[in-house]
Formats: structure tokens, C-alpha cells, sequence
């Protein structure tokens, strides 16, 4: 069930957020800036498993926070590992390859919610045009609710009716 809200998505009483970055990512802008802002731990967390695991685009990372938040990190974007190497463009690819392994997680049972931005259309550079029919071939048919903050409004909950 896909619901478009309007609101500060760090905020979400969803039991998951999962946003889009880089293999190489800093956290320094956009949404992954504000998660990094929030929960220092994920960001330090990432750079390990990156620097341990040089993860490849169309990957997923999952953080799992004290305070029972799960961060899904979806790896749209392009970057390299190699020293200097800065963050690239996201691309539809890779953001199917997240997508479905973000249904798998999903699939599961460990979350029973979640909420997102609207993927890879910041930093990331694609249109929303072409991004939101792959949310919703992938999510649409789930059987939790699926929050997708289309309007971002900073320290505004969003109506997240059922959460």
C-alpha cells in the first residue's frame, strides 16, 4: 500500500526509512546529510562496511539503530572506492536492483512500515517520472504501508494514517 504524505520524513513514525546513496558516500548532502545529523552512528557504521566490503551499486546496507529505527541504505548512485573518488549519478538500473532487494528485505517480516524520499531524484539526479513506477511495480502490492514523502516539509509530521 503506497501513500504520498507531505512532511519531515525524520519524523515518520515508520518502523523503516530507506533512501538512496553512493558505495563511496560521505553523508554530506540531502537527506543522507540530515540521517547522519540524526544518527551519527549509521554514517561511521557505513564508511566501515564500505571500506571492509567496497559494495557495489544496486546494493542494499541495513542499519539497525538502538532505539529500533532500521536504516535501509539503497546504493542508486554510482561511486568508486579508490582514494578521491566522489560520489556519482544514480541510474534507473541501479535502482531497480535496490528496489527489488529492498522487496526481499521487506518480505521478511522485520518492518512493518516505511517510509521514503523520493528516491534518487536529489543528489541522485533521475526524474520522479521515471522512478515512481519502479517504486511501484516493486512495493505497491505489499501488505504494509509504504510512505513515500513526496513533499518535504522540514519539522512537519506527515499524516502517516495506520502507522
Amino acid at each position: 500500500m503506497i501513500h504520498e504524505v507531505a512532511g519531515d520524513i525524520l519524523m515518520t513514525k515508520a518502523k523503516a526509512i530507506a533512501h538512496g546513496v553512493a558505495p563511496n558516500d560521505h553523508f554530506n548532502n540531502g537527506l543522507a546529510l540530515e540521517l547522519r545529523e540524526h544518527w551519527p552512528a549509521m554514517a561511521k557504521d557505513f564508511r566501515h562496511y564500505a571500506h571492509q566490503s567496497h559494495p557495489k551499486a544496486g546494493e542494499i546496507w541495513m542499519w539497525g539503530g538502538v532505539d529500533g529505527v532500521r536504516i535501509y541504505n539503497l546504493l542508486t548512485q554510482e561511486g568508486g572506492h579508490e582514494h578521491g573518488a566522489k560520489p556519482g549519478r544514480a541510474t534507473l538500473p541501479n535502482v531497480n536492483h535496490c528496489l527489488r532487494r529492498l522487496r526481499h528485505e521487506i518480505e521478511k517480516g522485520e518492518v512493518d512500515s516505511i517510509a521514503l524520499p523520493k528516491l534518487a531524484t536529489g543528489v541522485g539526479g533521475l526524474k520522479w517520472n521515471e522512478v515512481f513506477p519502479l517504486i511501484q511495480q516493486h512495493l505497491s502490492d505489499l501488505s504494509i504501508p509504504i510512505y513515500i514523502y513526496t513533499t518535504y516539509r522540514k519539522g512537519q509530521k506527515a499524516n502517516e494514517a495506520g502507522v
